[in-house]
């Protein structure tokens, strides 16, 4: 059996650039680093993301988080440009390995279990995890729809969650804002926005 070995001028050659074909070379990405946001070692009682272009299809969040509260898994708040209306509503999967449970709200002023936060009790370098589309974000005639799916490992206890929630609004989402319900979030702590193509 030959061998033959492909360079990437015979490459180029087989596949010429065009709008859907891969040259082979040209690197694809479809998310594009909007910006991230870092509890300092003092703390940061809230994560803000503001003036986000309008030109992505959707917008991914990444976060961890832990914070100097009591307790273990506590929610996290979340509002849209600012809006303290009456103006969200979610329902919320999640389970410890134990329980399961089921929560929804119908209407209210922020999205409060989007994502589970490790408080400071449990053992150090515990923290809680999301990852959170926002879908049409920038879409003027509909309002704006997110999924989450979230969790977090104490070695022993944990938690993994589903949410999916809207905001019941047509504006463009220009401003994201993450508060912890309680305390603060302490070092380590951090998000990251992406713009989706």
């Amino acid at each position: 059996m030959a061998v033959s070995r492909l360079s990437q001028q015979s490459i180029q050659q087989a596949f010429p650039k065009g709008n859907t074909v891969w040259d082979g070379t040209t690197a694809t990405s479809a998310f594009d680093s909007l910006g991230t946001a870092i509890a300092p070692s003092a703390g940061l009682s809230s994560f803000t993301f503001s003036n986000i272009p309008s030109t992505y299809t959707h917008l991914q969040l990444r976060g961890i988080l832990r914070t100097n509260d009591t307790g273990s898994w506590n929610n996290q708040r979340m509002v849209f440009n600012s809006d303290g209306g009456s103006n969200y509503a979610f329902h919320t999967l999640s389970g410890d390995g134990s329980n399961a449970s089921a929560s929804g709200t119908a209407s209210t002023t922020s999205f409060n279990d989007f994502m589970r936060g490790a408080s400071n009790s449990l053992t150090a370098g515990i923290f809680g995890v999301v990852i959170l589309d926002i879908l049409d974000y920038a879409n003027t005639n509909k309002n704006k729809t997110f999924r989450a799916l979230q969790g977090g490992d104490s070695n022993g206890g944990g938690v993994v969650g589903m949410t999916s929630g809207v905001y019941l609004s047509n504006n463009a989402i220009h401003t994201i804002t993450i508060s912890p319900s309680g305390g603060t979030a302490i070092a380590g702590s951090s998000f990251s926005l992406y713009g989706v193509k």
